[in-house]
């Protein structure tokens, strides 16, 4: 992997053939350009001369942080300093040869570096320019800094997620980062397809603000005449949830009548599927003081893997898991979702890969995040080559 080329070796995937400049740090705008290369495209991940700060997050691998290695995937790295004359320089004859730029840098920043969307554009009329920011473009927070579980507790999510009458409780795994990623690699594959019909390329604006409330769009929804207060999540309630057993939690999700009555029947407790009481799942919401217990009761006779086990496809259910456990899941491996990779200092390890499946463009085998500037004399010879053609 020492020498970039052009296009990755191996099977064509559906973005084969484009390039794309990472300036991104942190998990959003980086998982974002790493989705972009699960479908085939090329990724340059640019940073600064210090490393994108998510190198620096606490890490129980010593050689490298499992979170950058998690979200950068398949990407050549490169260090500029962009305040440099002779990096900013690279950096624009880099931005000839490309498809996409992405960044995540706060509104204002990345004109007083000299890369703003109209100076790019100049230079490049048919780039495709994402900038991911905390708030947007507009309006007074549009300077704030944004970050994951900052947006998760103004935009209700952690008030939504706490016990009533409890306090607001975080989301953890970043998951307003993670979707805000999606955005990117949606919104970026999204400009490209208009760019074969227009010949232009277009700015493309991700926020954390907008993947906050994107993700919440069964609750943004406030009928005239309707009060405050009014129930906007989409919990069952009754039985639905997590139970515990004789060892283990498991999940159940019974909500039609279908499901119902198998459950009922599995458990030994036939007679409450027949009753009337219990037979919507609105009505076992309402009833719920009364099932719990004698669901529990009955759980408790075997272990969550016994009932996950037995309930088959007749209950949807599982087993409560450590994320461990799916590196050897058999279902994950059938899927082919674990990549074995090896990386310059940390060695041989096993990571997620494959977050789409092509029937005819797989795309290339996915490989190690870079080493900080791993590949930079490299891309600065093939950028200056270029430029001299």
């Amino acid at each position: 992997m020492s020498q970039p080329t052009i296009q990755r070796q191996g099977p064509r995937g559906p973005l084969s053939g484009v390039r794309v400049l990472d300036l991104s740090a942190y998990i959003a705008g980086p998982y974002g350009c790493s989705l972009l290369a699960d479908q085939g495209a090329e990724v340059i991940k640019i940073e600064p001369p210090v490393g994108d700060n998510l190198r620096k997050y606490p890490s129980t691998l010593e050689a490298e942080s499992r979170a950058f290695l998690g979200v950068n995937r398949s990407k050549w790295g490169m260090v500029l300093d962009l305040k440099n004359e002779a990096d900013h320089a690279t950096l624009l004859r880099l931005v000839r040869g490309a498809d996409v730029l992405v960044h995540n840098f706060r509104p204002g920043v990345p004109e007083r570096l000299g890369i703003g969307f109209e100076q790019l554009t100049e230079l490049h009329p048919r780039l495709i320019y994402c900038s991911v920011t905390g708030y947007g473009q507009q309006g007074p927070l549009k300077a704030k800094a944004g970050y994951d579980q900052v947006l998760q507790t103004m935009t209700g999510m952690c008030t939504m997620q706490g016990k009533a009458g409890g306090p607001p409780e975080i989301l953890y795994g970043s998951v307003v980062d993670y979707y805000a990623a999606a955005l990117v690699a949606s919104g970026v594959a999204s400009a490209l397809y208009e760019r074969e019909k227009s010949g232009l390329g277009q700015h493309v604006g991700v926020s954390l603000l907008r993947a906050a409330l994107t993700m919440q769009s069964a609750r943004l929804v406030w009928a005239e005449g309707e009060p405050r207060e009014v129930g906007r999540d989409m919990r069952s309630g009754g039985i639905t949830g997590i139970h515990p057993t004789q060892q283990g939690h498991l999940y159940l999700s019974a909500n039609t009548q279908h499901f119902w009555a198998a459950l009922c029947h599995k458990v030994g407790l036939p007679e409450l599927a027949s009753n009337e009481r219990y037979d919507t799942v609105r009505k076992r919401a309402q009833h719920h003081a009364e099932l719990v217990p004698l669901l529990r009761q009955a759980l408790a006779a075997r272990t969550a893997l016994e009932w996950e086990a037995l309930f088959g496809e007749e209950v949807p259910c599982a087993a409560a898991r450590a994320v461990e456990d799916m590196f050897d899941h058999p279902q994950v491996l059938a899927e082919g979702l674990i990549e074995r990779f090896e990386h310059p200092t940390l060695g041989s390890y096993r990571g997620f890969a494959g977050p789409l499946d092509f029937s005819r463009t797989p795309g290339p085998a996915p490989f190690a995040a870079p080493t900080l500037g791993q590949h930079t004399a490299a891309l600065k010879e093939s950028a200056a080559s270029r430029a001299s053609t």
